[in-house]
């Protein structure tokens, strides 16, 4: 409660807080302030939000679940990004805190200890990883509880986008040798046939052609519906999708407004859909009643819908099979990006394809060609330059222009007429003629 102060005429306010987790009461006081008004609107201010329990503070770890408890919104993956930041990060470091003290001092003196805590017990954390963790706490902030929001103002290392490189042969012979593989690696052409031609006879391998040639994220391939799907059209409509959250399968909508889209299907996928819908066809008839109609093109034995984790365990275990160079199941999408730019597929189309909401983050993301393509457009910029220069190939001297000569009738001498004496030969001197004169 505020009260006034001493001789000085200052106001101070006293707190009592509840016991903390190691049993001992705590008191907060403040002091210096210069009227009864200002030591009570500070002490509003530590009391919380609206909405708090009336007579109690709220600390920022108090917070942290009640924003959570309240998010509806966003997909189930991205929740469980955010309770997983808040879990391991954001509740350990600034749970005590009361949120009106919460400062960008605490932050990123957290930001400093998690940095020094990977370091120590490894592997480092990345600079990416740093990023998300600022963004979950910037949007638990995001509100009118704090008007300057303390993690918009941390200092971090910049975050880059990782590349996708190709598994040249290169690649492969030093990931075989070292271990080490690059953050984000695609396949080329050969290596995507050889392992769809590897998993042919699999009961998921639609899935992943689907994947591989027309850039489905693993939660849309495992949410698509066969009403969504048009064989005869040769479309399918990318609507909704499957995420996992708290241990079951929830339908949430695609990751933006961008991602609902209708994607063009080519031949070979049409026919691995055709084929895929009757060996489900022969799977329910072979069930009986346990078979479960859900609907969707992509089910598990029983015929309920597919976990996009389950899609992602398998196509690892099919990978080392087929004896490729590892890659992620979302590099698989982004090899059907890469090849479709490498095909000579416009950018545009690649972003409508992909469901991506800017054509920048296409063109920044999706910058890998495949080495043969590279190799020709490297060609074509030499012999631009070469022929404008008229210069011979490693050296400086220039090329000497020749005049092209149709060839004559006798003994492949050139014969041209001449304008001005039709019957002249060109190359040849005129006849001599005599000249008569005065003796």
């Amino acid at each position: 409660m505020p009260a006034a102060g001493g001789r000085h005429g200052s106001w101070y306010l006293r707190l009592d807080l509840p016991a903390g987790p190691d049993g001992r009461r705590r008191r907060i006081r403040r002091g210096g302030y210069a009227s009864r008004r200002a030591a009570a609107a500070a002490l509003s201010a530590i009391r919380g939000p609206d909405g708090a329990e009336p007579g109690r503070t709220i600390t920022t770890g108090e917070w942290l679940e009640h924003w959570l408890a309240s998010r509806t919104s966003p997909a189930a993956s991205t929740i469980r990004s955010y309770a997983g930041h808040v879990r391991l990060y954001l509740k350990p470091y600034l749970g005590r805190i009361l949120l009106a003290e919460l400062s960008a001092a605490h932050v990123q003196a957290m930001f400093t200890a998690i940095t020094r805590h990977h370091q120590v017990l490894g592997p480092s954390v990345s600079a990416a990883t740093l990023s998300r963790i600022r963004a979950t706490l910037r949007a638990a902030l995001r509100s009118e509880l704090i008007a300057d929001n303390p993690a918009s103002r941390a200092e971090l290392p910049a975050a880059r986008r990782p590349r996708a490189v190709v598994w040249t042969p290169a690649r492969v012979e030093h990931w075989q040798r070292t271990g080490d593989r690059p953050a984000v690696a695609v396949w080329t052409a050969t290596q995507t046939a050889q392992f769809l031609h590897a998993i042919t006879g699999h009961r998921l391998y639609a899935a992943y052609h689907l994947i591989a040639l027309r850039g489905l994220r693993r939660g849309e391939a495992a949410g698509l519906r066969w009403r969504d799907v048009d064989l005869d059209s040769k479309t399918a409509t990318i609507s909704q999708q499957l995420q996992q959250h708290g241990g079951r399968l929830i339908v949430c909508a695609p990751k933006t407004s961008h991602s609902v889209r209708v994607i063009a299907l080519d031949h070979t996928t049409i026919a691995a859909l055709r084929a895929h819908r009757d060996q489900q066809r022969a799977e329910a008839a072979a069930a009986g009643s346990d078979w479960h109609d859900s609907g969707y093109v992509v089910t598990g034995l029983n015929g309920g819908p597919m976990a996009p984790d389950r899609l992602t365990r398998t196509f690892k275990d099919l990978t080392a099979q087929a004896g490729l160079p590892p890659i992620r199941l979302h590099d698989l999408r982004h090899g059907a990006a890469t090849l479709a730019l490498a095909a000579g597929v416009d950018l545009r189309t690649v972003q409508e394809m992909l469901g991506h909401s800017s054509i920048v983050l296409t063109a920044d993301t999706y910058t890998a060609v495949l080495p043969d393509v590279a190799y020709r457009a490297a060609e074509k910029v030499a012999s631009l330059v070469l022929k404008a220069g008229c210069l011979i190939p490693g050296t400086g001297r220039r090329r000497q222009r020749q005049t092209r000569r149709k060839k004559g009738r006798r003994g492949g001498q050139a014969q041209r007429l001449s304008r001005s004496h039709p019957g002249r030969q060109i190359g040849r001197p005129p006849p001599r003629r005599s000249r008569v004169g005065p003796t």
